[in-house]
């Protein structure tokens, strides 16, 4: 069955180094979450942690609610339930795709064990290649074999680590829908660490931003984009700007933009200086409005151009527009917000200050 996964008050360290800090989520079975964050945060020792590679300093470990990791004690690996993915696949050459499916399953009657082996070279795609070795297969389906290897003793909770890392990007976007489908068809809990957000916006259904070693924000996709409970996260998730604005009274602000209600992620006094968090999709090209920009730089996306728009005090933002609007470096076109989430933090340095 699915394990629940508990993680509370995590703390590791290498030596004096210490990696993780209090680090606490919980997973409910059947989900699949994601820890998210740049190299060097603490993602992947959190993941040995979980697999029982690494034994933990302080806090717990709980799959399902039994308790496998905590000070003085560290479940085995092979007793844990786990399933594995690694970041280099660790397929057997000299094994074919179908035996390396069933490795795991030598406990197993032969028959059950060959029904299992082609139920998920199925699932994955892979039943007319089983009898194919390793480097015979593009890097996607070798990814595809050792995915089913992982599955095929059905494992409580799978592991993965860096999945996508060895594959080109076009690819890595494609298989991440095909293996979140594969996933939830065989609805097993997954806990993935990776530093491509575009990974974890396809694969996960949550999502924890890591920093020195903690979470900044356990949260879905769509509420680390829109809702960033802290400016790391805010900066961290997508592409955006901060625009300087000062609070008025009944929670409002007030910017180069014009006025518009202020939704805190912490409170701000009236009267303070506060930074508006603009996504591209935020700022929208209208001929008609008093706002003017000057285009200063401009990316083609095919649909869309992504432009980088000067204000009048010199602040630069990002706006998504319809590639038919082809504006030249230079040119001013006028622009106006349209921000469903407002977002803003304290200012993080005063304007003329010095």
């Amino acid at each position: 069955m699915a394990a629940s996964v508990g993680v509370h008050n995590l703390e590791h360290a290498y030596g004096a180094h210490r990696i993780v800090r209090g680090m606490s989520f919980t997973l409910a079975a059947g989900r699949i979450g994601c820890l998210l964050g740049p190299s060097g945060c603490g993602k992947t020792t959190v993941l040995r942690c979980l697999a029982g590679f690494e034994p933990v300093l302080g806090g717990e470990i709980t799959l399902s609610g039994r308790t496998v990791s905590k000070l003085g004690l560290q479940i085995a690996p092979e007793k844990r339930g786990i399933g594995m993915v690694f970041q280099d696949y660790a397929l057997f050459p000299h094994l074919s795709v179908a035996k390396n499916v069933a490795f795991g399953l030598s406990r197993m009657p032969s028959d059950q064990a060959d029904a299992r082996t082609a139920a998920m070279l199925e699932l994955v795609g892979l039943a007319p290649v089983h009898d194919a070795y390793p480097h015979e297969l593009s890097g996607g389906q070798q990814q595809r074999v050792a995915l089913a290897r992982a599955l095929a003793p059905a494992p409580d909770l799978l592991l993965l680590d860096e999945p996508f890392s060895n594959l080109d990007i076009d690819l890595r976007e494609r298989l991440s829908l095909e293996v979140r489908a594969i996933l939830k068809h065989a609805g097993t809990t997954v806990i993935l660490v990776t530093h491509d957000q575009h990974e974890a916006f396809a694969l996960a259904d949550e999502i924890g931003i890591i920093k020195d070693g903690a979470i900044e924000q356990w949260d879905s996709a769509y509420n680390l984009y829109h809702r960033p409970r802290t400016r790391f996260v805010a900066d961290f998730v997508g592409q955006g700007v901060f625009l300087r604005g000062v609070t008025e009274r009944g929670g409002r602000m007030v910017t180069e933009l014009g006025e518009l209600a202020g939704e805190w992620p912490v409170p701000v006094a009236e009267g303070r200086q506060v930074d508006l968090l603009l996504r591209p999709d935020d700022i929208l090209h209208d001929d008609a409005s008093p706002w003017q920009a000057e285009v200063a730089a401009k990316a083609f996306r095919g649909a869309e151009f992504l432009y980088t728009l000067e204000l009048e005090s010199g602040t630069r933002v990002l706006s998504l527009v319809p590639s038919h609007h082809n504006h030249a470096i230079g040119e001013k076109i006028g622009i106006r917000l349209a921000i469903d989430h407002v977002i803003a933090f304290p200012a993080e340095t005063v304007v003329g200050a010095g």
